[in-house]
């Protein structure tokens, strides 16, 4: 009997825990129309489990001149009008209002078959905070650039790293603007963060994927932020 309530007893102290575990980072439920601003796309990240999100969660609308987004699922978000080809520049700036705790925003290029299972496209994001934000002693400010290439998790080309060029939370209310931007150049592909490179890329390197394609847009899940897009420009 003694080794029955035993048993009993850690499985209640498990689940709590198993669901502590899986409520440590939830989706924020946001409230969308499900209709995006004329001529624009999304995909959302694969599900790790159950069914697949739908636009209406997220909020993805025009403001003045730009876009303001609220997350929601992480997705990538583009309009088929923005591709790049040979030798070109990808720019956007990104504006929030209060910190994104640990979540990343940024741009992608060469994107390809976008909306099934062999997508692929190569992207650059900052977390203005960081991977452990809140954390005391941890350095605010990273940068990641990764590549997705199937329903599988991206491969990273340069891991989560702080660097001194983001623009971190204002302490005060945690707002911060950045401008990033992706330049392929001949052979090399400039990753540029608030006008400065912070990684230059060997095509060569790219572990097989073109720079030709799609270009676009990447909100992580539970983001609140406005972004200047410029698209694509030679």
């Amino acid at each position: 009997m003694r080794h029955v309530l035993t048993a009993i007893a850690a499985i209640a102290i498990a689940a709590p825990l198993a669901a502590q575990r899986q409520m440590g980072d939830p989706t924020n439920q946001v409230k969308g129309t499900g209709v995006l601003p004329s001529g624009w796309m999304m995909r959302f990240d694969p599900p790790r489990s159950g069914p697949a999100p739908t636009p209406d969660r997220v909020k993805f609308v025009t403001m003045g001149t730009g876009y303001h987004f609220t997350s929601g699922p992480a997705a990538i978000y583009y309009n088929p009008k923005d591709m790049g080809s040979g030798e070109y520049l990808v720019e956007a700036t990104f504006s929030q209002r209060k910190s994104v705790a640990h979540e990343a925003y940024g741009i992608f290029i060469g994107g390809k078959n976008l909306q099934d299972s062999t997508q692929s496209y190569t992207y650059f994001v900052i977390k203005p905070c960081s991977s452990r934000c809140g954390t005391p002693g941890v350095p605010m400010g990273e940068i990641l650039i990764s590549q997705r290439t199937s329903n599988a998790r991206p491969a990273a080309l340069v891991p989560i790293t702080h660097d001194d060029n983001v623009h971190t939370d204002d302490p005060t209310d945690g707002h911060a603007t950045n401008k990033l931007a992706i330049h392929v150049a001949k052979d090399t592909v400039h990753f540029i963060l608030n006008d400065k490179v912070v990684r230059a890329i060997p095509k060569s390197a790219l572990n097989g994927l073109s720079t030709d394609g799609q270009a676009g847009i990447r909100i992580n899940h539970n983001i609140d932020v406005h972004v200047d897009w410029k698209g694509v420009t030679k």
